[in-house]
Formats: C-alpha cells, sequence, structure tokens
C-alpha cells in the first residue's frame, strides 16, 4: 500500500487540476456514453420497435428515468455505509455491462430485464464518482468549481458521443448492436477505473471501522451485492406497472426526508442551516429536470414525427440532433462560461449560487418558448424546423451551465463529509422525481387519439411547451427573490 498516496498528497496537488480528476473524467465519460445513448433511445425504441401509444411511452420513460435517479440515492447510502465509492463504481459498472448484453440478446422479449440491470448499475455507479470528485480538494479550494466544471464537460462529451450514435446505430443499422453498445463502452469505463485505482489513496475505500472482523465486513459487501440482485424482480414489476411507480414515488421521498431528519440531529445548527440550503436548491432541481428532461421524452416523438431531417442543408437524423445538440453546447460553452464567471468575480460582479440557479429557470424558459414558435415554422403536415429546434437548444444549454454543474458542487460544499454521498444521492433522487414529472407532462401533452394528425400532435406538444416555458420563468423568478435568505444559511459557502 506504500506506493498510494495519501489523502494530504492529493489534495496538495499544484496547478488547476488533481490528476485523479482526469482518470474520473475518463471513467465517467462512458458511463455518460451509454446513460445518454439509453436515454435517448428509449423511448423511439418503445413507440417503433413496441409499438406503445406516445402516452404510454412517455409514462414508460418516466417511470424508468425515476428508477434510475431514485436507486442512485440507495447507491449513495450503501457507498457511504457499507461499499465506499470505489467497490461501488466497480459493482455498478458490472451490473451496467450486464444490462446491454441481455437487452443486446433479445431487445423486444428481455428489454425490460436489460433495463432493470441498468437501473441497479447506474444507482451504485452515477452518484458516488461525482462524491469522489469533491474529495479531491480541501474545503474551501477555491479550485473546486473549475474541477466540477471539467468534470461535467468530460459527462457532456460521452452524453453527446452516445447521444449521437446509439440512436443512429439502432434506427439505421440494428437496435441489437446499440444496446450492445453499452456493454462494451462500460468495459473501457471499467478497465480505465481499474488501472488508475491506486493513485486515489484512501478516497473511496470502505467506510467500515478498520477493526471490524474480516467475516462481518464480508457479511455486509456480500450482503449488498446480493440484495441488489434481488431486487431485479421487485423492479421489473415497478417499472412494467406504472401504478407501481407513483406508489414508490409518493413513498421514497417521504422517507428520504425522514432519513435525513434523523442524521441531522447530529449535526450543528451551522451544519444544517447549510443542509436546508442544499435542500431548497434540491427542490428547486425536481422542476428543472422535469422540464428539461422531456429531451428524452415528448420532444424524442417530436424529433421522430415533427422534424425536418435536414440541419443547415445537411441531411441529419433528428432524433441524434435531439440527444447531442445540448452536449454539444455544454461542450462548446462551458469553458467559456467559467471564463465568464471568473471574469465577473474578478470585478466582484459574479452572481452567487442562488441567483445562478434563477438565471437557470429564466434561459429553459426561454427556451422552450423558442419550442412552442416552430408551430410557426411548420408545414401542412406538421413538420418544423430543425434549426429552429436546434437554437432552442443552445438557449437551454447556458440554463443547464447556470445549474447542474454548481449543482453537483454545491452539494459537497454544503454536507458534512459522512453524508456527503446521501446528499449527492438526494440531489440524483430530486432527478427522479423530476423525470417521474417529465413522463407525465409528456404523457399529458400527447395526443388523447392515435389516429390524431401529425399537426395536432405539433399543436398539443408546442401549447404544452409554452406552458413549461412560463413556469420556468416563474421558478426562476423566485428564486432570485428568496436569494439573500438561502445565502445568509450557506454561510462562507459561496
Amino acid at each position: 500500500m506504500s506506493d498510494q498516496p495519501t489523502l494530504q498528497q492529493i489534495r496538495d496537488f499544484k496547478g488547476t487540476y488533481p490528476k485523479q480528476l482526469f482518470y474520473l473524467f475518463g471513467t465517467e465519460m462512458w458511463e455518460r456514453f451509454c446513460f445518454y445513448g439509453l436515454r435517448g433511445m428509449l423511448v423511439v425504441f418503445m413507440a417503433t420497435e413496441l409499438m406503445m401509444p406516445e402516452k404510454q411511452a412517455n409514462l414508460q420513460y418516466g417511470a424508468i428515468q425515476a428508477f434510475v435517479y431514485a436507486f442512485t440515492f440507495l447507491g449513495g447510502v450503501f457507498a457511504d455505509k457499507i461499499l465506499g465509492f470505489q467497490k461501488s463504481l466497480f459493482w455498478g459498472a458490472l451490473l451496467m455491462i450486464v444490462g446491454g448484453f441481455t437487452i443486446a440478446a433479445a431487445p423486444t422479449e428481455l428489454f425490460y430485464i436489460g433495463i432493470c440491470f441498468n437501473i441497479i448499475g447506474t444507482g451504485f455507479f452515477k452518484p458516488n464518482i461525482s462524491t469522489m470528485v469533491g474529495q479531491l480538494y480541501h474545503d474551501g479550494d477555491a479550485r473546486r468549481d473549475a474541477g466540477f466544471g471539467l468534470f461535467y464537460m468530460g459527462i457532456n462529451i460521452g452524453a453527446f458521443l452516445g447521444g449521437l450514435l446509439m440512436v443512429w446505430v439502432g434506427k439505421s443499422y440494428s437496435w441489437r448492436a446499440a444496446f450492445a453498445l453499452v456493454g462494451v463502452v462500460m468495459i473501457i469505463s471499467l478497465i480505465n477505473f481499474a488501472f488508475r485505482r491506486k493513485t486515489f489513496g484512501p478516497i473511496g475505500l470502505s467506510p467500515l471501522h478498520p477493526d471490524m472482523p474480516a467475516a462481518r465486513r464480508k457479511l455486509y459487501e456480500w450482503g449488498t451485492y446480493i440484495g441488489s440482485l434481488a431486487v431485479v424482480p421487485l423492479i421489473l414489476l415497478m417499472v412494467t406497472n406504472t401504478q407501481y411507480t407513483d406508489l414508490f414515488m409518493y413513498i421514497v421521498g417521504p422517507l428520504t426526508l425522514v432519513y435525513l431528519a434523523w442524521e441531522m440531529r447530529t449535526f450543528s445548527r451551522a451544519e444544517n442551516l447549510k443542509l436546508g440550503a442544499a435542500l431548497i436548491f434540491i427542490f428547486f432541481s425536481i422542476f428543472f429536470w422535469a422540464f428539461f428532461e422531456q429531451s428524452g421524452g415528448s420532444l424524442s416523438l417530436f424529433a421522430l414525427n415533427n422534424l425536418r431531417p435536414s440541419l443547415l442543408g445537411i441531411p441529419v437524423d433528428t432524433n441524434s440532433v435531439n440527444n447531442a445538440a445540448n452536449s454539444l453546447f455544454v461542450i462548446i460553452f462551458s469553458a467559456l462560461a467559467g471564463l465568464l464567471w471568473l471574469w465577473l468575480s474578478k470585478r466582484k460582479a459574479e452572481p452567487n449560487s442562488v441567483v445562478k440557479f434563477g438565471l437557470g429557470f429564466l434561459f429553459l424558459g426561454a427556451g422552450f418558448y423558442i419550442f412552442k414558435s416552430t408551430l410557426g415554422f411548420a408545414d401542412e403536415q406538421g413538420v418544423t424546423s430543425t434549426e429552429v429546434f436546434t437554437f432552442a437548444w443552445f438557449v437551454i444549454t447556458f440554463g443547464e451551465l447556470c445549474l447542474s454543474p454548481i449543482g453537483l458542487s454545491l452539494m459537497t460544499k454544503l454536507s458534512p463529509l459522512r453524508i456527503q454521498g446521501l446528499m449527492m444521492g438526494m440531489w440524483f433522487l430530486a432527478s427522479a422525481y423530476g423525470q417521474y414529472a417529465a413522463g407525465l407532462l409528456g404523457a399529458g401533452m400527447s395526443a388523447e387519439d392515435p389516429g390524431a394528425s401529425n399537426y395536432d400532435k405539433l399543436v398539443l406538444y408546442t401549447d404544452g411547451y409554452g406552458e413549461l416555458g412560463l413556469y420556468a420563468l416563474i421558478a426562476g423568478g423566485a428564486l432570485i427573490l428568496i436569494a439573500p435568505l438561502v445565502r445568509r444559511m450557506m454561510q462562507e459557502v459561496r
């Protein structure tokens, strides 16, 4: 173990970024390839291969995505209490590999079983790698936000490649090959992490007490592995019956808050005020993701049926445009956004994190009004401009850059160390509620009549996008109004 660095050595790095950040970047990039590739395929696959009506496909999408994010909360808890972040990553990656190859073996017959493995695998993988990024830094290290910004770029490189390629492979070549890509790419992610694992020193190792007997340690760890496999039939039941999804979502949120309240009793008033601020960010993020995640639901069907298959005169797959445009814009502009915040900071004019969250909603609202405006560019068949649609994603991207990377960083800065995995899990659990609501909203915008014309569907969707735009603007204004109160709760955290 002597060749492993200490925590102090890791955090005393020189320059802007620790080398371990690049290793996590590479590991997460490939996992995001799979996640966003799958997200972009789900509704299209269900509508074209499983022959689901659009309303049902939207609900099914919301259920699957909700469980993916809900299990990130559970994955965070088990990493905090038993496995540690490193073993959680390994276990999550292995389950995702199994899930991808299971669906590839028989896409229509084994789709839901493979999805269950992906849900559990993502739950163990996703929250813990973000927490490891936060632990590369000393408390108060001003370079932390820059680190999360770079890490977020890695997420979006993977999201861009997966969103662009996987749905295209499925539609143009073979759904079997598209789902197999999940297994192949996660093997790459796992190998990347395995070869770099020693460089993380004590970060992400088991939280169990060093004096715990080896037999009991093994019992806890193997109990977690076996238990996570044992719940596959239960998840299968809930994912395939959306009424069970409703019940699950009504229960898990309140129980999570009760558990957090139990943990909070051991913290100081100052720590609990910070946790209160974190909960405000988490609450508003539910609404942001409910609107933003129309991308994988209603906007996927919109792209499939209502967009011209050309962009600036170049033939394109419209679903690939919907899946990849946002990620491409994040890659291009995330560094510029960071430079803008730095420039404003030097002039003491940088908005605080709460105001940035509010600005995120204002950009989101503007983007959805642009989606609404596509009705004015449509022909009588209900086919409209891919250019205007893409411009909406350009605007929404700046909203995401104001909110998402800052949110990841804030969860690590506002949380006491021993519940950072829990709070990162709660951040993703808020996304679960957002995904769940996204499915309900998308279903609500879908035509009741399966025989509705393409133009009628366009009218329903664009009317719905206008309403979402209004609600986003209201939420943004509310956040900016309460910014002074939340800032006081955050204390020294910026």
